[in-house]
């Protein structure tokens, strides 16, 4: 009698590499917060870009224009005024805030327990309601009552309307937002001065590099990538960041003579104060536009916010 014999089945149980398991694990922990761009940033992004070639009138009434409301913005006095003001605005802001937060964090980056308590003292304002802030400073500098107001008479600098004359009050803003952040942002360069090995800095003093040197050689270019982000960061703020918009508007209202009517205070008068919801869509898409092709151009100029540091 004659056996058969089977022959031996294999499985193959497909495994995958370890490098895959963590580009998937890597993926299923960003995927949420993907999600949560793509619905609540991504979607009303493109129904802006469809609502600027509608005309709304903001009880229900819809009716297509096309290029009308970009046609009409190139042709806004206003529109390029607000642009003006937005990028004078930016310009003061991101410089000042890079300066301020970088020398508060090589202030306080000993860890004691004093400079524990200058670091909460200088974040403390960011904890606190920027409402509450603009109110606070509009009292501080409004006109004859105030005690910024009234110090400069006695400084010898004259009357000086802060929020009243066009030539102060967007500085007066920009000092204000600054005040703010600058505690936000030396948190940042705080944890980037924490990730700098101290061996650089032994090996320097035992060539003799004093302070300025060891910030120049070693400090300054071991920032750049922190320095990339806080750029980056600080001018969305500025250009499209509801702190600009808070502030501005209860401090100012974007006056006086529109010296500090930034695009989005202009954006939200046209939408919310006359009703142009079409026109106020298509400002913001170019508003939208124009900030991602800023991050962009930065990404392209810093190679992605890698630096060499040869």
């Amino acid at each position: 009698m004659s056996t058969s014999v089977r022959p031996k089945t294999k499985f193959r149980h497909s495994r995958l590499s370890a490098r895959n398991r963590e580009w998937i694990a890597g993926y299923l922990f960003v995927l949420p917060d993907a999600l949560g761009l793509l619905v609540f940033l991504g979607l009303p992004m493109l129904l802006s870009l469809v609502l600027g070639l509608y005309d709304v009138d903001g009880f229900g009434a819809y009716r297509f224009v096309g290029m009308a409301n970009y046609t009409k913005m190139m042709r806004d006095p206003l529109f390029w005024q607000s642009a003006k003001v937005t990028a004078l605005y930016a310009l003061m802001l991101v410089p000042l805030l890079y300066v301020c937060g970088l020398s508060l964090a090589l202030l306080v980056q000993k860890t004691n327990r004093f400079n524990g308590v200058i670091r909460s003292m200088f974040f403390a304002p960011h904890m606190v309601s920027l409402i509450v802030v603009a109110l606070v400073w509009q009292f501080l500098v409004v006109d004859k009552i105030g005690v910024l107001s009234r110090l400069t008479p006695a400084l010898g600098l004259g009357g000086i309307s802060f929020l009243g004359d066009p030539d102060y009050a967007l500085f007066t803003v920009v000092a204000v937002s600054v005040w703010f952040l600058m505690g936000y942002y030396m948190l940042i360069f705080l944890g980037g001065l924490q990730d700098i090995p101290a061996m650089y800095y032994e090996a320097a003093t035992m060539d003799g590099a004093g302070p300025i040197a060891k910030f120049w050689y070693i400090t300054l270019p071991l920032l750049k990538p922190t320095s990339f982000f806080v750029i980056m960061i600080s001018m969305v703020a500025a250009v499209a960041g509801s702190q600009a918009f808070d502030i501005i508007w209860v401090m100012t209202g974007g006056g006086p003579a529109n010296s500090t009517s930034v695009l989005i205070v202009y954006i939200y008068q046209q939408a919310f104060s006359f009703g142009a919801f079409g026109y106020a869509a298509a400002m913001a898409s170019i508003l939208v536009i124009s900030l991602m092709a800023m991050t962009g151009l930065m990404f392209l100029l810093t190679r992605g916010g890698r630096f060499s540091y040869e």
